[in-house]
C-alpha cells in the first residue's frame, strides 16, 4: 500500500485532473499511463548508454540525436508552455511510431492520444510523476494499484475489477510456479497476473538468477488477452510497474477467436471473465459451441478455460451462481464436463457483496 506523502502527491494530481476538465477515471490513468511510459524509455535510454560506455559495444538507442529533447530528463526542466507543445506535436507521434520494436508496450501505444488540455496541468503532472522514486519496483506497483483502485466507476460492459484479496487467494491456492505458463482471457488490469508474477517472486527466490528461468518470467510466462484496447494499455503498463519487461498481452476477442489457435496452451489459468450478456451463435468460436451449445458468455468462457488448458493444467475461474444451478441444456451439459471428465477440487461460495459497487451478482470461484 501506498500511504502518506506519496498518496497524497497521487490524489493531488487525480485532483488536478478533475478540476482541470478530465472526470473519466481510465482518461485519467490512461494519460498518466503514457507519461509514466515516456519516462520509462528515457530510464532504459540512460541503461543503454552506460552499458556502451563500460563495454565500449555501440548502444541501441531509442531516441535519435535530433529526438533528444523528447527524453523525459529534458522534458522535465523545460517551460510549462514549450513541454505542452513538445508532448503534443513531437512526443506523441513518436510513442505512436515505436511499435515496431515487437514488445507489448510499443504495440498498445499506437493508439495514443494526448488528451491534457492544458500546460499548467500537464507541468504538475509531470512534477509529481518525476517526484516519484522508480527505482522501487514494489513502489511502483503499489502506485499503479492505487490510481486502479480508482476506476470504481467503470463497470461498463461487464468490465470490473476483482478485488484485490480475492485474486491473491486465487492465487495461493494455485501456486505458480516458475515453468507456468500462465494465461488470463479476460485480463483487464491485468490483476491476476501480476498478483501470480509477485507470487513466484517471493516464493521462488532462485526464479530471476537463472538465465533461462528469467527469460521466460519476463517474456513468455505471462498471457492476457482483452478487446478493449486502453484495457491492454493499462494492464501491460501494470505488469511493467511490477517488473515483468515484456509480458504477452493482446487483443483478442477471446471468443469468437483464440480458442482454436491456442488450444492446450497453458499450465494455470486465472480469470474473472465478463458475466454480463450473451453471443450470436455465428460470431462464436465453433470448438466452443462443442463443448456448450450456448451464447451465454459466463459459459461459453468456463468452455473456452478447458480448452486453453494443457492435460494437467489447473484453473481457478470466478464464475456467477447461474452457472452451478442454471436448468438449461447448456448449464448442465458444462456440469457434467466439469464433474466427469475434469477434476473439480472445490467450489469456493463467495459473499454476494463482494463485487459492489459493480455488481450485486452472486459468485463462487470454481
Amino acid at each position: 500500500m501506498i500511504t502518506g506523502e506519496l498518496k497524497n502527491k497521487v490524489d493531488r494530481v487525480w485532483d488536478a485532473f478533475w478540476s482541470g476538465g478530465i472526470s473519466n477515471p481510465l482518461e485519467v490513468i490512461e494519460q498518466i499511463t503514457y507519461l509514466l511510459f515516456i519516462r520509462r524509455l528515457d530510464d532504459l535510454e540512460t541503461l543503454e548508454e552506460k552499458k556502451a560506455r563500460r563495454t565500449g559495444q555501440p548502444a541501441r538507442l531509442l531516441f535519435s540525436a535530433d529526438q533528444q529533447q523528447l527524453r523525459w530528463s529534458r522534458l522535465k526542466n523545460q517551460d510549462p508552455e514549450v513541454m505542452f507543445h513538445t508532448v503534443g506535436d513531437d512526443v506523441f507521434p513518436f510513442l505512436r511510431s515505436l511499435g515496431g520494436d515487437g514488445s507489448t508496450y510499443s504495440e498498445h501505444m499506437k493508439g495514443a492520444r494526448f488528451t491534457i488540455p492544458n500546460a499548467g496541468l500537464l507541468s504538475r503532472v509531470v512534477d509529481l510523476i518525476d517526484a516519484i522514486p522508480m527505482e522501487n519496483r514494489d513502489t511502483n506497483g503499489d502506485l499503479y494499484e492505487y490510481l486502479l483502485s480508482k476506476i470504481a466507476s467503470a463497470g461498463v460492459n461487464g468490465q470490473f475489477r476483482t478485488p484485490r484479496h480475492i485474486i491473491k487467494l486465487m492465487v495461493q491456492m494455485m501456486a505458480p510456479q516458475p515453468d507456468d505458463e500462465i494465461c488470463d482471457p479476460a485480463c483487464g488490469t491485468a490483476g491476476f497476473l501480476v498478483a501470480a508474477s509477485e507470487y513466484v517472486r517471493d516464493t521462488h527466490k532462485s526464479v530471476l538468477h537463472d538465465a533461462a528461468q528469467r527469460q521466460h518470467f519476463h517474456s513468455s510466462m505471462f498471457h492476457g488477452y482483452d478487446f478493449d484496447s486502453t484495457m491492454l494499455r493499462i494492464g501491460s503498463m501494470n505488469m511493467l510497474m511490477h517488473g515483468v519487461e515484456s509480458p504477452d498481452i493482446r487483443y483478442r476477442d477471446s471468443l469468437s477467436e483464440g480458442a482454436s489457435t491456442d488450444a492446450e496452451k497453458y499450465t494455470l489459468i486465472l480469470a474473472n471473465p465478463p458475466f454480463a450478456g450473451s453471443l450470436d451463435y455465428e460470431s462464436t468460436s465453433k470448438d466452443l459451441q462443442r463443448v456448450a451449445k450456448t451464447k451465454k458468455t459466463e459459459l461459453l468462457f468456463v468452455a473456452l478455460v478447458l480448452k486453453l488448458l494443457k492435460p494437467g493444467g489447473r484453473a481457478a475461474v470466478i464464475v456467477p451462481d447461474g452457472v452451478l444451478f442454471g436448468s438449461s441444456k447448456a448449464h448442465k451439459e458444462l456440469r457434467r464436463v466439469l464433474v466427469e471428465d475434469q477434476k473439480l477440487d472445490a467450489i469456493i461460495k463467495l459473499p454476494s457483496g463482494v463485487f459492489k459497487p459493480y455488481a450485486g451478482v452472486s459468485t463462487a470461484i470454481l
